[in-house]
């Protein structure tokens, strides 16, 4: 089942309710080859430029990972990551692959085995000469700024690749999400 108010722009992940547990749906259409989209999605170069942490380990399906959050993040968010409980002085959390099916299919559980872990999928589909993605996350335990903080930072960062991807790095970001974090805690009914 997904809740999804009509009035937002379509950028707006879907709220998804299974047993419990909650999840986002967020749709992006990028002008670009999926080859050239699951590069940005899973190298270390191109990930420092829109997503929070790097991926450090084999890439392969059952493989565990550490994930370090990039030193420019741990500076922006130190206080909201010390209250997660991140360590700072070694500000990574653990990470396995579940599925790695290039440039198809990329699944990777972020967190630890406590319910703390968020799911994150990335599926993506030849459309035209771009790539439609598809990204579904099932969140784990909510963070300081709870689910509405997590499904705005994941939209934020899914903008940040699109950016990366048709024009270079951005530091959007590192900005202001109130407005966001409003918008998805009237759609997780938070």
């Amino acid at each position: 089942m997904t809740d999804q108010d009509p009035t937002t722009d379509a950028r707006m992940g879907d709220v998804l309710r299974d047993d419990g547990r909650t999840g986002l749906r967020y749709v992006r259409r990028l002008a670009h080859p999926p080859e050239k989209v699951w590069r940005a999605i899973t190298e270390s170069e191109h990930l420092r430029h829109w997503f929070p942490a790097d991926i450090v380990g084999e890439r392969r399906a059952g493989a565990e990972v550490r994930m370090p959050f990039w030193p420019e993040m741990v500076e922006h968010s130190a206080d909201e990551m010390e209250a997660a409980g991140v360590d700072l002085a070694d500000p990574a959390l653990p990470g396995l692959i579940r599925t790695w099916d290039p440039p198809r299919v990329f699944e990777l559980i972020w967190g630890n085995d406590e319910g703390e872990s968020d799911v994150l999928r990335y599926e993506l589909e030849p459309e035209g000469d771009g790539t439609r993605l598809v990204f579904t996350t099932w969140l784990g335990e909510p963070g300081p700024s709870g689910h509405e903080g997590t499904a705005a930072g994941y939209h934020v960062c899914l903008d940040d690749l699109a950016t990366l991807l048709d024009s270079g790095p951005s530091t959007s970001r590192m900005g202001d999400q109130s407005d966001l974090e409003r918008r998805y805690a009237a759609l997780l009914g938070a």
